[in-house]
């Protein structure tokens, strides 16, 4: 078992998004876990992540601790709130942004 102290977790710069703060709380380099990694990302009013189309397999959840955020694909809107989730499978675009004047804080999970 390994520990991992949420006041020791170091932000890092996820690509294509804006105005939030990532901090990765498990993963290979942070714990060891090989199947996949967890983060949680903060999102300001109006921060969010460009549109992502990706070209690897993986698997993602995203599941709102606080706030509201809006994800986008090619054909659907959601609106997640507190304690919502969705799932977003391999080679799905999306777009993320939080439309309203609370911050939003996400978990993330992602397969490796």
């Amino acid at each position: 078992m390994k520990l991992v102290e949420f006041k020791e977790v170091k932000p890092y710069k996820a690509p294509k998004h804006f105005d939030c703060v990532s901090l990765r709380v498990q993963g290979k380099e942070e714990t060891g876990v090989s199947k996949f990694w967890m983060g949680v990302t903060h999102f300001l009013p109006g921060g969010g992540a460009e549109y992502d189309y990706t070209e690897s397999p993986t698997e993602k959840v995203y599941f709102v601790l606080e706030g509201e955020i809006t994800v986008k694909s090619d054909k659907e809107t959601f609106v997640l709130k507190k304690n919502d989730s969705l799932y977003i499978p391999p080679f799905e675009g999306r777009t993320i942004i939080n439309e309203t004047n609370e911050p939003c804080k996400m978990l993330v999970v992602i397969n490796n």
